[in-house]
């Protein structure tokens, strides 16, 4: 098949290239310009918004992976945050999604997120049917682009969405890297009274989903949550860290009341929910309608992590 990937230089992308041309795929990278790279694969298309010309890149294209997308920001510094926000990741993918659709593209699949369902899951997991309730900014604009995507798909382009947790893996930023980073320099981590759950999915194992996405027949369903298969509290994930480092854990027993008025005191209350918070994903119909599971376990995915993280210099800054 051609398959058409926006934001192929992203984390998530440039896996997702790799393992389509692996595979025997023709892809096609949507990029904000070529920077003077010849690759004939790669197409340049600007910014992503409501008024993207995205006809050159969309010709003879079979399936379009939708990744291009304006991140969540923690300290958000833009003059109008919720107006770019829409634009990129609601404007822009009815953009593409029409676009795809008149090209006679047979099937998009729009990368959203688990934040759609909130930023807890409570006492129950969150699956693809739990009740939609975007918790910030970010998670307003991506169920935006679901709505959006849906709307321009009509009935004759097949559309997949998929929401992830937190992604990890080789070239990882933000969090999760600055965790490894702070287990890895031996540095108390205090977290030790912590006893949440949260799910987790590697970038392996969400490209594999992606793929199989790409390759097989749809059922009817359009939305897909996915992770690791397997649940950690944030102490358990700092121990299973240091121990694929080599290192010894240094876990506190600090109360959670403690943590979070520092949290507060300091401005990093959405940080240390986002480390601390519980949010567990049920993905059982994932993997019973599509005939799927994870092909690498959390443990393997996070030795993986390491064994990159290892061979960079980010360890050393």
């Amino acid at each position: 098949m051609r398959i058409l990937v926006t934001g192929a230089d992203g984390f998530i992308g440039g896996h997702l290239t790799r393992t389509l041309e692996a595979r025997g795929h023709e892809y096609r990278a949507a990029v904000r310009s070529l920077a003077g790279q010849g690759d004939p694969r790669r197409v340049a298309v600007g910014e992503v918004g409501p008024r993207t010309e995205w006809q050159a890149a969309l010709e003879g294209v079979d399936v379009v992976v939708h990744l291009a997308a304006r991140a969540h920001i923690l300290r958000e510094t833009a003059s109008d945050p919720r107006g770019q926000f829409m634009r990129v990741n609601a404007d822009g993918t009815g953009q593409l999604a029409s676009a795809a659709s008149r090209a006679g593209v047979r099937r998009f699949i729009y990368m959203s997120t688990i934040g759609v369902h909130g930023n807890t899951s409570g006492t129950a997991a969150i699956s693809a049917s739990s009740p939609l309730e975007p918790h910030n900014l970010y998670a307003q604009s991506k169920l935006a682009g679901e709505t959006a995507a849906a709307q321009a798909a009509g009935s004759a382009l097949a559309l997949a969405i998929v929401r992830p947790p937190l992604v990890y893996g080789s070239g990882v930023r933000a969090n999760f890297l600055r965790f490894l980073r702070w287990v890895d320099h031996g540095w108390p981590t205090p977290f030790g009274a912590i006893h949440n759950r949260r799910s987790l999915v590697s970038v392996w194992n969400l490209v594999d989903l992606l793929q199989q996405l790409c390759e097989r027949d749809l059922p009817e369903e359009r939305a897909w949550v996915v992770s690791d298969g397997e649940d950690v509290s944030t102490a358990d994930l700092a121990r299973r860290l240091a121990r694929a480092l080599g290192r010894a854990p240094r876990l506190l027993a600090v109360p959670p009341a403690v943590l979070e008025a520092l949290a507060r005191l300091s401005g990093r209350h959405a940080e240390l929910h986002a480390l601390c918070g519980s949010l567990v994903v049920d993905m059982s119909a994932t993997c019973a309608k599509l005939q799927w599971s994870p092909p690498l376990t959390l443990t393997a995915g996070l030795e993986r992590t390491v064994r990159w993280y290892h061979g960079t210099k980010d360890h050393a800054r």
